[in-house]
């Protein structure tokens, strides 16, 4: 008889991202062998009935329901995604762990510090693993990255430029929906891509000290479902200024105008020891510079190969790779729930990450620098 625990899994919200979580799920035995665990999609949970049985078809799940509680309290299932809109994670984290679930939750942790605090502090406390979907720590030139990092390759941080680029807001005519919904979403680009462009910052570099930052808005109304116009409350574009807490100094950059762009994700940090570069649209590959070397000037790493044990990684010409990374970030995750061991990155790093966005936010409201509030 198989020793393997099979955990069941309740999935709230079944839109792209709550798709994407459950089809890492069935990927996971096809990238990981062993797996050392397995995984039972039970129940899935969205916003109407007709949705809800669509989700449960698709996804293949073994019940649907309209009532993310009835998921919470199931007695089958072990661990609860979070894949709902931002305003509804306190709601739905908090209460699943209160219920002795293990909770996996999408980005940012939620609108506010306040919130994310809230939800890092009952976390802490459950005794449960809890994780953010920052599924770009996984990619194999990221995990390259942070270990060359670690080994001592930059010297002493001295500058950084990190942008995230998308193109999908560019288009005046696309339609109001809860990302551009200040009170459902807490901000817009910033929020939606900036936190996975602070989280690597904060991953590779350490604590961010303090920023400054704008945000501007491009598009100032959009239709709404109705055909009316609404005005658009939530950013186009984040520009930041950061200072980190080693004394380093650099710009992140978070844009869903960037005309020409599909998701291009840019790391560039330099040091006194070394420099590395990163692009997200080649993702198996990392440019190192040592100082310390006899050869001068960037060398291209293959790293797909280093970190393709236990993960099965796809060719390259599977496209940039939102399934894969997606399907390692839940596999460390999972991983980490059967070893009855704490998450990373916890839900004290996704507050960490609100607390530079809320330091943004409150720094293009004032025009000047602010401090990132400790907790």
């Amino acid at each position: 008889m198989s020793s393997i625990r099979t955990y069941g899994v309740g999935m709230i919200g079944f839109g792209f991202i709550g798709k994407m979580h459950s089809l890492a799920h069935v990927c996971l035995p096809y990238y990981y062998k062993p797996l050392g665990f397995e995984t039972r999609l039970v129940g899935v949970a969205t916003s109407r009935g007709e949705t809800a049985v669509e989700a449960t078809a698709q996804g293949g799940f073994e019940f649907g329901t309209t009532d993310a509680q009835e998921l919470i309290d199931h007695p089958d299932i072990d661990v609860i995604h979070v894949c709902t809109p931002n305003d509804t994670h306190l709601k739905y984290a908090v209460a699943a762990l209160n219920a002795g679930k293990h909770v996996y939750c999408e980005k940012p942790l939620a609108r506010t510090l306040d919130e994310a605090i809230e939800m890092a502090s009952v976390a802490e406390g459950s005794g449960r693993t809890h994780q953010l979907a920052f599924q770009y720590r996984f990619v194999p030139a990221l995990i390259e990255a942070k270990r060359l990092i670690e080994g001592g390759l930059l010297g002493d941080p001295l500058s950084f430029r990190v942008n995230y680029l998308h193109s999908g807001y560019v288009d005046p005519n696309r339609p109001l929906s809860w990302r551009t919904d200040a009170a459902k979403s807490g901000g817009g680009a910033l929020h939606d891509l900036g936190s996975h462009a602070v989280d690597l910052l904060r991953h590779l570099l350490g604590d961010v000290k303090r920023v400054s930052a704008t945000l501007p808005t491009f598009v100032k109304e959009r239709p709404t479902s109705g055909g009316k116009m609404a005005p658009v409350l939530v950013d186009d574009l984040a520009l930041l200024q950061i200072e980190m807490a080693n004394g380093a100094f650099g710009t992140v950059e978070a844009s869903r105008i960037a005309t020409g762009t599909t998701d291009d994700l840019n790391i560039e940090l330099h040091g006194t020891g070394g420099a590395i570069t990163f692009k997200l649209m080649e993702p198996n590959w990392l440019c190192v510079f040592d100082a310390k070397s006899p050869h001068k000037g960037f060398t291209q790493v293959q790293t797909m190969q280093t970190y393709a044990e236990p993960a099965v990684f796809p060719s390259p010409k599977a496209g940039v790779g939102w399934t894969r990374f997606h399907v390692a970030s839940l596999y460390d995750f999972m991983a980490n729930v059967a070893a009855e061991r704490a998450g990373s990155p916890s839900f004290q790093d996704g507050a960490a990450v609100q607390g530079v966005l809320e330091a943004a936010q409150r720094s293009a409201e004032s025009g000047g620098w602010v401090d990132v509030r400790s907790f």
